[in-house]
């Protein structure tokens, strides 16, 4: 499936995901506030450090095997079974010492023991969490697009009901209880059209411990968890930041910019995950890893610069529409946000190659480097320009990024070259 129909198939669901991320967004705003946002950003936070932690982060490393053993079943067969035992330990022991904690978890992250009962709402639910992105990382790695498709929808769709619901019904601690539990009603749908392909057996996913398809995956898992703890830690400290700088609200500005980034950015980094990843695994020969990646910065980088362009001309109106009248503080962060968006999809255009290609070491210390480098240059920027620049440091350290992964990335592509030419001199 090439770049184009699979990004118009994609878009489907990213369009249905970003109409309900938008309708979520509009009743978090009045039912929670500016204040509420920033929690709810914090709690996100967890859940994406904590689900990461204990699928034992080997996702993306699943989707890659998948991919690359399209053609050998015994092999996939034993990635899954692998995987699903890494899964189902991993949430066990996560569930255990979640219920265990919450109290303590919930002051960390919430700055109140009250809300430990969110906490034991998500140990409820960490294993259908794990289970759902499993099975949808095989999906992407099987190229079963259509499938992936309805699941990523059935997710959106439940993820605004729940919240809208819980957060009319009972405000912030409602609507953190829909972010805690959300996902395990989409991995019954998942389930379920996982359960129509002929391929599928939920007994392959408990067949068995493979030791070295797990140390091929534990490369996967290294790259997981490091942008599992750098890239929330770095947003929590920021919030923080923010927050006992400028005010709580202010937190809650960004934490709704950040949103927002997300949201219209979907298409894009969905596109790169479900289309990049299988690709460029599937991929041996450098000059059509080049072709691959270039054809990225025709198509992707475009869409990417004239979304964000025409978010800027109209931030007011998203504001009010999207958001509340109380949130137009936040409209002086577009212009340097809108900018480090698009720097960001420049340089995620090439990272996705490193973990095609399970460039372990790169990747862990790019992300260690450039989680730090955002919370560095909040506090600078933000000394000079105030509280606009925490935008300013989003979009300089994006643009490191991009420079950094051009130089890397493509000269260990030319030293692939260099030794494929070797090799066939010899």
């Amino acid at each position: 499936m090439t770049l184009i129909k699979t990004g118009l198939l994609n878009s489907i669901a990213v369009t249905i995901k970003i109409l309900t991320l938008l309708g979520i967004n509009k009743v978090l705003a009045i039912y929670v506030g500016p204040n509420g946002y920033a929690a709810l950003g914090q709690f996100q936070n967890a859940i994406q450090m904590i689900t990461t932690f204990a699928s034992g982060a080997i996702n993306t490393g699943v989707t890659k095997y998948t991919a690359e053993y399209i053609d050998d079943e015994i092999a996939q067969r034993k990635v899954w079974g692998t995987a699903g035992t890494l899964a189902i330990a991993g949430s066990l022991l996560g569930a255990l010492i979640i219920v265990t904690c919450n109290e303590t978890l919930a002051r960390w992250f919430l700055n109140s023991q009250e809300y430990g009962g969110v906490f034991i709402c998500f140990a409820a639910s960490l294993v259908f969490f794990s289970f759902n992105t499993l099975l949808l990382a095989v999906l992407n790695g099987k190229k079963e697009i259509a499938r992936y498709v309805l699941a990523n929808i059935a997710g959106s769709v439940f993820s605004l009901v729940i919240t809208s619901f819980m957060a009319i019904n009972s405000g912030l601690y409602g609507a953190l209880v829909a972010l805690a539990v959300y996902q395990s009603f989409a991995f019954i749908v998942t389930l379920v059209l996982c359960c129509r392909s002929t391929w599928f057996k939920f007994a392959y996913f408990f067949s068995g411990f493979d030791v070295s398809i797990a140390l091929n995956l534990s490369k996967y898992a290294l790259m997981a968890l490091a942008s599992a703890a750098c890239v929330p830690v770095s947003h929590m400290v920021v919030r923080e930041y923010l927050g006992n700088t400028f005010g709580l609200q202010a937190a809650g500005y960004w934490e709704a910019m950040w949103r927002l980034s997300a949201a219209y950015l979907m298409l894009v980094t969905t596109t790169l995950s479900v289309y990049y990843l299988p690709r460029l695994s599937e991929l041996k020969r450098v000059d059509e890893i080049k072709v691959e990646i270039m054809q990225g910065y025709r198509i992707i980088l475009p869409i990417a610069a004239v979304s964000a362009l025409i978010i800027y001309l109209l931030k007011d109106f998203i504001i009010i529409t999207l958001f509340t009248r109380d949130f137009l503080p936040m409209r002086e962060l577009f212009a340097w946000q809108m900018l480090g968006d698009t720097l960001k999809i420049g340089g995620w255009i090439l990272a996705y190659l490193m973990l095609g290609k399970a460039m372990v070491k790169l990747f862990i210390i790019s992300e260690v480097i450039f989680a730090a480098g955002f919370v560095v240059f909040t506090w600078a920027f933000t000394k000079i320009f105030g509280f606009q620049g925490v935008a300013i440091a989003h979009a300089v350290n994006y643009l490191l990024y991009w420079l950094v992964m051009a130089f890397f990335v493509w000269r260990n592509l030319l030293d692939q070259q260099a030794f494929m030419d070797n090799k066939i001199s010899c």
